[in-house]
C-alpha cells in the first residue's frame, strides 16, 4: 500500500463539530494535524438544531452528563469569541435562555417533577404559569398550561459553527483530506495509521476516531476496542418567517412527546426532532414530518403559516449508555471522541478541551473521568462476575 506525505502528529477521522474543534485546538498547541472526511461539516452536524441546553435535556440518572454539559455550556462564550476571531465567521451564538412549556396538565406534572429534580441538584430554573409563558412568547397557544425557563441556556447555528471551525482549523495549519477512512493500520499492537478508500496509507503518531455514528466502520479495528456506537435517526424541518414569530428556543411537551423550535436571527426556525432506531436509514418520511408539525402546531398554531424551507434527516451517534466516549482506547495510539448522541453541539467546547489535554499533555481531566472508554470494560467485568 502506498504511503503519502510526512507523518503528522495526529490523524482525525471525522470532520464534524467534534473532530474539527479538536483538530483546531490541537493545531493551536503546535501539533501537525490531518483531518480525514469525504464530506467535511456534513453528517449529523449539518442537520442538528444547535440547542445548548444541558438543563432542559436533563433526565434521571444522567447527573455526570449534566455536569459535563454545564461545563461545556459555560465555556461557549469564550469559545465562540476565540473561534469567530480566528475564523472571521459568525456562528449565530445566542444565550437568551430556553423556554420549556407543557401542553396539558399531565405534561405540566412532568415538568414540575423535572423542576424538583433540578432543584435537588442545585440547578436554577424558573417555574412559569401559562400566562407568563405567553408573555415571553406571545405566539404560544392559549392552551399552554405552564413551563420552565432555563435562563443560562441558549443556541448556536451548527452550520455556521462548522464553517467557522473549518476556516479556523485551516488557518491553524490543519490539513484536510477529502477521502473516506477505510481501515485502521495496526503494527506491533499499536495504531500506526489509516488506510484511505483509494488504498493510500496515512501514518501518524496518534489516531483520533471522531466519526460519529460510523465510528465502528473502520476495517482492522480490534474487537472490543471501540464501544458499539449506533445510529439514531432524527428528522428535522426548517421553516422561514419574515415577521417576528419566536423570540427564543422553545421546547414543548405535548401529550408526552417532546418537540423543540429554535429560531435564527435570519428568520429561520428549526423544528425537531424525531428519535428513531432505524439503522443507517436517512429517509425523510411523511410520518416523521407529520409528527413534528402536529406537535409544533399544538404549541404555536400560527406555525402552519410559515414558509417551508427544508427537511432533512441525520444520524446521532448513540453509545451503549448514550453518553460520550472520550479518551484513549485499549489500543495504544488510538483515541476516541464519539457517542455524543443528542449533545454533540452542546459538548463541542468541553470535548475539544478534554481531548486536547489528553492528546497533548497525556492527562485525563477530572470532568471527563466518567466518560472514558474503559468504563464499558468495567461494566462487562461486573456482568461476567454476576
Amino acid at each position: 500500500m502506498p504511503t503519502s506525505g510526512d507523518a503528522p502528529d495526529l490523524l482525525v477521522v471525522g470532520a464534524g463539530v467534534i473532530g474539527l474543534a479538536t483538530a483546531w485546538r490541537v493545531a493551536r498547541r503546535g501539533r501537525a494535524v490531518t483531518v480525514l472526511d469525504p464530506d467535511p461539516a456534513g453528517g449529523a452536524s449539518r442537520v442538528a438544531a444547535g440547542m445548548l441546553t444541558p438543563v432542559s435535556e436533563l433526565t434521571y440518572g444522567e447527573e455526570p452528563l449534566l455536569h459535563l454539559g454545564i461545563a461545556s455550556r459555560d465555556r461557549y462564550p469564550a469559545f465562540v469569541a476565540e473561534l469567530e476571531e480566528a475564523s472571521g465567521h459568525r456562528t449565530g451564538y445566542r444565550r437568551d435562555g430556553i423556554l420549556e412549556v407543557a401542553f396539558d396538565s399531565d405534561d405540566l406534572a412532568f415538568l414540575n417533577d423535572l423542576r424538583r429534580f433540578q432543584e435537588s441538584l442545585g440547578i436554577p430554573t424558573e417555574a412559569l404559569t401559562g400566562r407568563e409563558c405567553r408573555r415571553l412568547e406571545p405566539m404560544l397557544a392559549p392552551s399552554v398550561r405552564g413551563g420552565l425557563l432555563a435562563p443560562e441556556d441558549g443556541s448556536i447555528d451548527p452550520r455556521r459553527l462548522t464553517a467557522a471551525l473549518l476556516a479556523a482549523a485551516e488557518r491553524a495549519g490543519v490539513r484536510l483530506v477529502r477521502r473516506r477512512a477505510a481501515g485502521l493500520v495496526v503494527e506491533r499492537d499499536t495504531a500506526a495509521g489509516v488506510r484511505l478508500d483509494d488504498g493510500t496509507v496515512l501514518r501518524a503518531d496518534g489516531i483520533l476516531l471522531a466519526a460519529g455514528a460510523r465510528s465502528n466502520e473502520l476495517d482492522g479495528l480490534p474487537e472490543g476496542v471501540v464501544p458499539e456506537v449506533r445510529p439514531v435517526k432524527g428528522q428535522v424541518i426548517r421553516l422561514r418567517t419574515r415577521a417576528p414569530f419566536l423570540g427564543r428556543s422553545t421546547r414543548g411537551v405535548v401529550k408526552g412527546s417532546s418537540i423543540y423550535l429554535v429560531p435564527r436571527d435570519d428568520g429561520e426556525i428549526v423544528v425537531g426532532a424525531t428519535q428513531e432506531e432505524m439503522g443507517f436509514d436517512t429517509t425523510v418520511t411523511a410520518g416523521g414530518l407529520w409528527q413534528l408539525l402536529r406537535d409544533a402546531r399544538e404549541l404555536l398554531p400560527g406555525i402552519t403559516e410559515l414558509e417551508f424551507a427544508e427537511v432533512s434527516a441525520g444520524l446521532r451517534p448513540g453509545s451503549p449508555d448514550n453518553a460520550p466516549v472520550l479518551g484513549p482506547s485499549a489500543l495504544p495510539g488510538l483515541f476516541l471522541a464519539t457517542g455524543h448522541f443528542r449533545n454533540g453541539v452542546l459538548l463541542t467546547p468541553v470535548t475539544a478541551d478534554v481531548m486536547t489535554e489528553i492528546l497533548v499533555d497525556g492527562t485525563v481531566p477530572e470532568v471527563a473521568a466518567p466518560f472514558t472508554p474503559d468504563r464499558f470494560e468495567v461494566e462487562a467485568e461486573v456482568e461476567a462476575r454476576a
